[in-house]
């Protein structure tokens, strides 16, 4: 929807701070081509010696980001530039040193919800593998609430359910903290063409404007199936109340959308290429190393390794 206002340009998630914040100075990778704990020593070590020290670095990696914002902004036509990367959350204490005076929307929604979409778009339904490939909620609630909390830059929270309940007033909101007009019509967000991007691949292309349908359905979801609530029980149980709160929920509140659903038919699940897709590499990656073709994938590896080196 902010994409859609006349003001706005935007370029689906195009991850340009995540790197930035793991060069060594602030973060490191795990594993890197080159030895990167030595290269993040000697990077402190640089730093140490510049005039302004950290101020130096960060105004030089503002420079490459700003470089890269601006000449995409620049062929647009348009003032602002909008970079909308939920990897984000976890680097928020970096973004907030590189760019202390951007405008910050934190959106939020109910922590199951996130987590019903993340496995269902990703990982065919399965909560448990999602969870072991990634556990969303350990790691994005307790970032996003402490950024909620202390505030560090300019920001406004937007609530999913409140967005999708009543989208003009919500983005009316937004767009007098962004200091811009109003565009009504920017909740049709579906009239504009974006270019497709790196997130839900299932829902984002169903609707042209929000919608209240997907505000549950994590709560029929889990109604259906104990092996789920369960696991839904103990994730919740790993976050403070305080995080919570900074979503927007209390401990005692979260599961009562659970109260009387799962009573109508159980929703039919989506079926295209790209589920067709994910059901197989998934059924591929199962035990694959103890498979026979993760025996064979293995050997094809070394061999293009090898002819790949230089």
């Amino acid at each position: 929807m902010l994409g859609a206002h006349d003001d706005i340009y935007t370029h689906p998630e195009p991850h340009l701070i995540t790197p930035l914040a793991h060069l060594g100075f602030y973060n490191n990778v795990d594993k890197a081509p080159y030895d990167h704990v030595n290269a993040a020593e000697a990077m402190r070590s640089f730093v140490e010696e510049l005039p302004r020290k950290e101020d130096d670095y960060l105004d030089a990696l503002r420079a490459y980001a700003d470089t890269l914002y601006g000449r995409m902004l620049g062929h647009s036509g348009r003032e602002r530039f909008l970079d909308k990367t939920p990897a984000y959350a976890l680097v928020l204490p970096f973004l907030a040193r590189l760019y202390p005076n951007a405008k910050y929307v934190v959106l939020t929604r109910h922590p199951l919800a996130v987590f019903s979409s993340y496995a269902n778009s990703f990982f065919n339904g399965d909560w448990n593998i999602a969870k072991d490939y990634n556990p969303i909620l350990a790691r994005y609630v307790p970032a996003m609430g402490k950024f909620l909390r202390e505030r560090p830059v300019p920001l406004t929270q937007v609530r999913y359910e409140s967005l999708v309940s009543r989208p003009e007033l919500e983005l009316e909101r937004v767009f007098a903290f962004l200091g811009l007009d109003n565009d009504p019509d920017a909740v049709n967000y579906g009239q504009t063409k974006m270019k497709s991007g790196m997130g839900d691949p299932i829902n984002v292309q169903k609707h042209s404007r929000p919608m209240t349908a997907s505000v549950a359905k994590w709560a029929e979801e889990l109604a259906r199936d104990d092996a789920k609530l369960k696991l839904a029980q103990q994730m919740i149980a790993s976050l403070s109340d305080d995080d919570l709160a900074s979503w927007g929920f209390t401990r005692d509140e979260i599961f009562a959308p659970l109260e009387g659903a799962g009573r109508g038919p159980a929703p039919k699940p989506v079926n295209n290429s790209y589920t067709f897709q994910r059901k197989v590499m998934l059924a591929l990656k199962k035990d694959i190393h103890a498979r026979p073709h993760g025996k064979v994938l293995k050997r094809v590896k070394y061999y293009v390794d090898v002819l790949l080196r230089e």
